[in-house]
């Protein structure tokens, strides 16, 4: 994320928070910051900080979005946006009555290559949009002492992988009306796996795969009445697309990221402060709110039991 301040020309990284002072301090010598502040209140409090980015694990996203709203300070938050659906439901509530900024970091809606699929649809290039197919997984060794694998951290497939997928399906077909899943837990009560199908009521459809347990090749694929797309691997920040128009012969769109990629959505936090929006038109904040329906839903299936972490900023 950093490094690609460099392609941001109005933004800067000035300072960084954690519970630990060392660390922080070491990240801030690390990467060149002005200061560090040995907790999160500690910038919340600074007045030369703009905006924050909100990166810790996904169970304290609540607790300490709620006090940065309370501070008046701008936010991007990662993905993903909370642990649960009425914490997300209280952030986003929270951001509107006090006119705060806040968007969830979901870099690939800013990705060059997605912008352009984005822009194909809208013009029709494959008719109208009926199906969406995404897989994102990885081969994790199960380990109860890491994050990815913590109840209370929010861990599991669908908080870290899974949203990217239902996100891109979102994206293109919006919030869906029924949510029906088959996966796996791991004894620490996390979810493994799952295989997604969305569906709405008028008969489109998404199938989407998140795992831990097995690897994918990560693409994502949009079914039109005139044609399809496909998002070359790894769909969530890719550098190519293929348009497949009925009757022609397929066309490569290849749209590279500046950076590593986080700049895209950088540029949109930034454009959005210096005009004075509160949200995102890429990645407003009713998105994310359908996003989160979808894997508490998801989630409650599975026998998943997320929890916000009320003692995020105290701890």
């Amino acid at each position: 994320m950093l490094g690609d301040f460099a392609h941001v020309p109005d933004a800067r990284p000035v300072a960084v928070a954690s519970r630990s002072a060392e660390r922080a301090a070491a990240f801030a010598r690390e990467h060149g910051l002005e200061r560090s502040y040995g907790s999160y209140a500690g910038i919340l409090a600074d007045p030369d900080v703009d905006v924050l980015y909100l990166a810790t694990p996904h169970a304290q996203h609540h607790a300490v979005a709620l006090a940065a709203i309370e501070a008046g300070k701008p936010l991007l938050v990662e993905k993903a946006f909370t642990a649960t659906t009425p914490g997300a439901e209280q952030v986003v509530a929270a951001a509107r009555d006090a006119g705060v900024f806040v968007m969830e970091a979901m870099w690939t809606r800013f990705q060059p290559a997605v912008v352009a699929l984005r822009e194909l649809v809208a013009d029709g290039a494959i008719g109208e949009v009926r199906s969406v197919q995404a897989d994102l997984g990885v081969d994790r060794v199960y380990d109860p002492a890491d994050r990815l694998f913590a109840l209370e951290l929010g861990g599991g497939a669908l908080l870290d992988l899974g949203v990217y997928v239902v996100s891109f399906a979102q994206m293109l077909l919006g919030a869906p009306d029924t949510v029906t899943v088959a996966g796996s837990t791991y004894p620490t009560g996390v979810d493994a796996e799952a295989g997604l199908l969305l569906g709405w009521d008028d008969g489109r459809s998404a199938t989407l795969t998140t795992s831990l347990r097995y690897p994918t090749p990560g693409q994502a694929r949009v079914f039109g009445t005139e044609g399809w797309i496909d998002v070359l691997p790894r769909f969530h920040h890719p550098d190519t697309i293929v348009l497949h128009r009925t009757g022609a012969e397929p066309e490569t769109i290849s749209r590279p990221a500046s950076g590593v990629g986080y700049s895209h959505e950088l540029a949109e936090v930034t454009a959005c402060l210096q005009t004075g929006r509160t949200e995102s038109t890429v990645m407003p904040l009713a998105d994310t709110l359908a996003v989160q329906w979808v894997l508490g839903q998801a989630a409650e299936q599975l026998g998943v039991a997320h929890r916000e972490d009320p003692d995020a900023l105290t701890a």
